[in-house]
């Protein structure tokens, strides 16, 4: 892996990790599911105006169009709409901790649904990822915390790995950017519906909201899902996939640092466990050289 790659990677899970915190002090001060439509919205049409720009066509293959449902359903209304409304009760850290199970999630539905072969590398990490979690999630149970949101995440983290296993579909025939632009819109286009049955538009304005909405929309929302494609065109999925391991360290820190969340070290060490279990299982999956 060149250089370049490397630091692709580091800044794709550098912005992935910031939505948590981001995403927190939106819903705080904001409804979740209207706030997430309106990102993708502006995310997807400003993707697909660049797009046209760029002179790519949403003519797009058929593969192309069923990965862009596939996302927009999964990726974007499912995982981050349910990860929205459960971060109106539990911390932002607790989220990117659940959601960085995706990369395990991914091995263990390859190898029981697609006959993907179960290495005793990748069956070591994966015990080693779920163990990390089982900790930090026993020492959140012992201090009290809410089931409904814990249980919305992972049904989330299910949710995105079933979209990543549809990445191969998006990334293939070009149009990458159209493809990123699109599936935010059927994202967009379903939160949209949900919240004009479900919600009340009640905004509480500051810098804060703003700030963090624009921070979101722009970067995790269409800049990191831009150089995610970029990375998977240029070093493929799998290997792509390796840059998750560093998720649960960052995501943690970076809502320990921007919104205070207190670090226990049970959380530190379940953290630790978690990040050499993905790492393990995606160093398991690579293909090998020669």
């Amino acid at each position: 892996m060149d250089l370049r790659s490397i630091v692709m990677g580091i800044c794709f899970v550098v912005m992935w990790s910031s939505a948590f915190t981001s995403a927190r002090i939106i819903v705080e001060l904001t409804p979740p599911i209207s706030a997430l439509a309106l990102r993708f919205i502006i995310s997807g049409l400003l993707a697909v105006v660049l797009a046209r720009i760029l002179g790519q066509t949403w003519r797009l293959k058929m593969p192309q169009w069923r990965a862009c449902i596939i996302l927009g359903i999964c990726q974007n209304a499912l995982y981050l709409g349910l990860y929205f409304v459960a971060m109106q009760t539990i911390e932002a850290s607790l989220a990117v901790i659940i959601a960085s199970t995706m990369p395990l999630l991914v091995a263990l539905a390859s190898w029981m649904f697609l006959g993907e072969r179960m290495t005793p590398l990748t069956l070591i990490g994966l015990f080693a990822g779920f163990a990390g979690v089982a900790l930090v999630m026993s020492t959140r149970f012992s201090g009290g915390v809410d089931m409904y949101g814990v249980t919305l995440c992972i049904i989330g983290a299910v949710a995105l790995a079933v979209a990543t296993l549809s990445v191969k579909g998006a990334t293939s025939g070009g149009n990458f950017l159209m493809v990123v632009g699109l599936q935010m819109l059927i994202g967009g286009a379903i939160l949209t519906v949900v919240a004009v049955g479900t919600e009340t538009l009640v905004i509480e304005w500051s810098w804060k909201l703003v700030a963090a909405f624009t921070w979101t929309a722009l970067v995790p929302g269409l800049a990191a899902t831009l150089l995610w494609f970029k990375l998977v065109q240029r070093i493929n999925a799998t290997r792509a996939a390796t840059f998750h391991f560093l998720n649960p360290f960052l995501g943690v820190a970076i809502a320990a640092i921007v919104l205070g969340e207190a670090l226990h070290p049970t959380d530190l060490i379940g953290v630790a466990i978690i990040m050499a279990g993905i790492l393990a299982v995606q160093l398991s999956r690579r293909p090998k050289a020669g």
